[in-house]
């Protein structure tokens, strides 16, 4: 078996790890149990480019029990955890091509790796792996089965490509199930991105002005989490249905703009490229923070920071001081990539439990092409874990509800 790690000897910590994860994964565990039985994946090849964290070892786990035949490859340079990607090798035995801190020319030829596997099945979070496939190697996508796409940066390439005409292969927006958007992208971001700048930096949030640039489903979560730590939150919005929505939740909404002058901290959660530039740089009190929370490291214009600034100095392991002229101090955190999975470890295993869950049973539905209610499966599940119950519809209910006769 190839893998290109960075250290097997941190095996056995990723191993207690990968454990820990999984105590709190109770669906994927029920999953799991139910794979090692029947196999659904007997046979066939799943390339995975997903954040190589204790979570995901869980899924990887889930597949290989359902008989697939895996490797996995990191879906950002800075997400991998190396203890949990040694585990995988040494314990599990499964090919891993993936090591925190890994340039640009590595990370995409561990992608390439993966594809010379052949997958029948690939699993995506920002998909790079499918552009990958699609733009250099596109003779492969007649043996894709299918794929599955984890996260929102993700699905707004696909639907582009798409929009184009280029895409070949079917694929699941894993990201727009109800059990994966509604929890792991706002409690799940929520938390894990203060984690990150707590963690990046031990600033107090308290009486701080956190500037959250986008009002989607991560930018929710962020903005909840800051407001509970005592910081003023202010939106920044393109969507006026989002901006009006972030006002009746209770938060001020402006253009960056405005309120670059502000902040002191701030975190992007868009999809989109540059939405911190130069002039917003320029803007800035000194002392403010700049980190990102969207997939990609493309919504700070690093960049232009790094040409208006006159010096550079790493203050601390994930914190970069550019120093201006006139003497402003900006702090750019974990280079403008991930903040939450770059300085933290990511979400937690809970919320990933669902999340993964959807990518299981999508592969699995890939593999049998069955239909099943996947959303409903899993939020059943969740609760029967809880020790939680629901309602459930009379016959009298059910028939009023599909009835357009009754009335007032």
């Amino acid at each position: 078996m190839k893998f290109d790690i960075a250290n097997q000897k941190l095996a056995a910590k990723g191993k207690t790890r990968i454990e820990w994860a999984g105590r709190q994964m109770d669906v994927l565990g029920r999953i799991q149990a139910r794979f090692k039985r029947q196999k659904p994946l007997k046979g066939l090849r799943v390339a995975a480019c997903l954040h190589v964290t204790a979570e995901t070892a869980n899924l990887m786990k889930t597949l290989v029990a359902g008989g697939a035949k895996l490797v996995l490859t990191a879906s950002n340079p800075l997400s991998t955890q190396d203890d949990v990607a040694a585990s995988l090798v040494v314990h599990d035995r499964i090919a891993v091509y993936a090591k925190k801190g890994e340039n640009r020319q590595t990370y995409f030829r561990h992608i390439n790796t993966a594809l010379d596997f052949n997958p029948h099945i690939t699993m995506d979070d920002g998909a790079d792996l499918v552009s990958t496939l699609h733009r250099s190697r596109a003779s492969q996508t007649k043996k894709v089965l299918g794929s599955t796409e984890e996260t929102t940066t993700g699905v707004i390439r696909l639907k582009s490509m798409e929009k184009h005409g280029v895409l070949k292969i079917p694929v699941i927006a894993v990201n727009d199930a109800k059990t994966k958007h509604f929890f792991d992208n706002r409690y799940g971001t929520g938390q894990s991105t203060i984690d990150g700048i707590i963690r990046a930096t031990n600033v107090l949030l308290a009486g701080k002005v956190v500037v959250i640039a986008g009002y989607g489903w991560c930018g929710r979560g962020a903005a909840m989490r800051a407001r509970g730590m005592g910081a003023r939150v202010v939106i920044t919005e393109i969507d006026p249905l989002k901006a009006i929505e972030a006002v009746m939740d209770g938060f001020e909404v402006a253009p960056m703009s405005r309120v670059a002058g502000e902040g002191d901290i701030f975190v992007t959660l868009t999809g989109d490229i540059h939405v911190i530039r130069k002039e917003h740089f320029l803007k800035m009190k000194s002392g403010a923070i700049v980190c990102n929370s969207g997939h990609f490291d493309v919504e700070i214009d690093t960049k232009a920071l790094q040409r208006i600034s006159k010096k550079q100095r790493q203050m601390r392991e994930y914190v970069i001081e550019y120093t201006l002229p006139g003497g402003k101090h900006i702090n750019l955190l974990a280079e403008g990539r991930l903040i939450n999975l770059a300085a933290a470890e990511g979400h937690p295993p809970s919320v990933m439990d669902m999340s993964f869950a959807n990518q299981a049973l999508w592969a699995e539905y890939i593999a049998r092409n069955h239909r099943e209610k996947i959303d409903e499966t899993i939020a059943k599940m969740k609760l029967d874990a809880m020790g939680m119950h629901i309602d459930k519809l009379t016959s009298e209910q059910l028939t009023y509800l599909s009835s357009w006769e009754a009335g007032t």
